[in-house]
């Protein structure tokens, strides 16, 4: 397990310093770093995400698509659809989009924290400067001298000097550290989830708009139908039921539209809020599933490599890192502290006496302070920290399964979704051909009306099926790629020189 070794790096153990007093303590100032040292956890053992490799059909025309294991994802991930109206798009919303530039401005607030912290390795320097009237009453100390008033002035600097002897301030450098990392990390799933986000809202749009004009065409088919309808019913072979049969199966198709159209409206403004603009202010592309070309190739990662591929499980390490260093933090508080304070000052009793050799005075001072009895305060809170170090764990244990469960469940989608996408073609031709003949064979009595409205039905559905089975799989497709880690390592070039190989 990560962080097991609660032991001290210096000379000896936390008991017998305690032991040894002061002195052996200031033996060793320069050596001791209590609490825990970090380590990542192990890889998991697991080798696979569903217990069996998933294959891809596809059927007649369709495209084929594979699993390559081990294969590199570009920052622009999305660039595999080859849609340069989906590539402005993305990137518009990481430019603009709110969230995203909040999680910036955290990172930013967490390395400062950094620089904060750090300050406690170095000497703290201030200048003061003074001026007093005093009164002086020397008959107090059995002097006979008569009472005086003076003024006195006093300038000069003050340095004082935290030995931290047992890591106290390191360790909560290493701390600050470990929680801006996690900043780091958290930054770059937010730009996963935002570029996921909007590739999704755009395959939506897509796909609700290729909804919309099977529904139109098939409308358009339906006024057909009345039209023959009415012209039969003239010639009197065909009766009023017939008609309003017709007719109630248009007004039925047509009925199919309003919410359609309602669900692309909300998934416009869904984009528009992912591009950061009022969706007043923003005019959403025409995005067509013709329009996107379906990538052949989709990367698989093993197990043991996504826990270091993905942001999320990388930010979970990091806050259990953090919960490992404040376990140091909170042991260090049970140790004597030793601070050392030097002065050097100008004191005179008028301004013009000031800034001569004569009224220089100096000090210097050492402080120990080593806590006695606290009511039990301080071992509570080391104890505290141990548990939270325990729940950091399990969390970090809990984000590496998800993340584990998330690809297994678009190995399975990834996997029915071709099967499905190759009966849907199958069933959609099959419905048109039905259709045809059954609408061919109508003028000539040997097909009745109810049949051909029954073969549009079957033939609407199978279009409609079509379409939402090629939407959902250009869906799953995008959300692997985010799954996998999207290339997140390249997103921000200014900002990858600092991060850990």
């Amino acid at each position: 397990m990560a962080g097991e070794n609660l032991n001290m790096r210096c000379g000896g153990g936390a008991a017998s310093l305690r032991r040894l007093g002061v002195f052996v303590t200031a033996a060793f100032i320069t050596s001791c770093t209590v609490g825990p040292d970090f380590s990542s956890p192990a890889a998991p053992e697991t080798k696979s995400y569903t217990g069996s490799e998933e294959t891809l059909a596809s059927g007649p025309g369709e495209a084929a698509q594979r699993f390559a294991p081990g294969a590199s994802i570009a920052a622009d991930w999305w660039a595999v659809f080859h849609s340069d109206a989906l590539d402005t798009t993305l990137r518009q919303a990481i430019a603009d989009n709110h969230t995203l530039a909040a999680a910036r401005a955290t990172l930013l607030q967490a390395r400062e924290a950094v620089v904060q912290a750090g300050g406690a390795l170095y000497p703290q320097v201030s200048l003061g400067a003074s001026a007093a009237r005093q009164r002086s009453n020397l008959a107090t100390l059995g002097n006979s001298q008569p009472v005086g008033e003076f003024n006195l002035f006093s300038v000069g600097p003050t340095v004082s000097y935290a030995l931290d002897p047992f890591g106290g301030n390191r360790r909560q450098i290493e701390e600050e550290q470990a929680l801006a990392e996690g900043k780091d990390y958290e930054l770059d799933a937010a730009y996963l989830t935002l570029t996921g986000n909007a590739v999704a809202e755009a395959v939506n749009i897509a796909s609700l708009r290729a909804q919309i004009r099977t529904i139109e065409g098939i409308v358009a088919d339906d006024q057909h139908n009345v039209s023959l309808v009415r012209s039969e019913s003239k010639a009197g072979e065909l009766t009023r039921i017939d008609l309003q049969s017709a007719m109630s199966q248009l007004q039925n198709d047509q009925a199919l539209l309003p919410p359609l159209e309602q669900q692309l409206s909300q998934a416009k403004d869904a984009l528009s809020l992912l591009v950061g603009k009022a969706p007043a202010d923003w005019t959403v592309p025409d995005f067509d599933l013709e329009h996107f070309t379906l990538p052949g190739e989709l990367p698989l990662t093993l197990p043991s490599n996504l826990v270091h591929q993905r942001p999320d499980v990388l930010a979970a390490e990091a806050q259990l890192h953090a919960a490992s260093a404040a376990i140091g933090v909170a042991t260090a508080q049970l140790y004597p502290n030793i601070t050392l304070t030097g002065s050097m000052a100008q004191e005179a009793l008028s301004l013009h006496h000031l800034f001569v050799p004569a009224a220089n005075i100096w000090s210097l001072a050492g402080a120990l302070t080593a806590p006695i009895f606290e009511g039990g305060a301080l071992e509570a809170q080391k104890r505290g920290t141990e548990h939270a170090f325990d729940a950091a764990l399990q969390s970090y244990e809990q984000t590496v399964l998800q993340s584990f469960t998330q690809v297994a469940d678009l190995l399975h989608a990834m996997a029915h979704d071709a099967d499905l996408v190759r009966d849907e073609h199958g069933a959609a031709a099959t419905a048109a051909e039905s259709l045809r003949l059954t609408r061919e064979a109508f003028p000539y009595g040997s097909i009745t009306l109810l049949q051909i409205l029954d073969a549009e039905r079957q033939y609407e559905q199978a279009r409609l099926g079509y379409v939402r089975a090629v939407a959902q799989r250009y869906a799953d497709t995008a959300q692997l790629f985010v799954a996998m880690g999207g290339g997140w390592r390249g997103w921000r070039s200014a900002e990858v020189a600092d991060r850990k190989p």
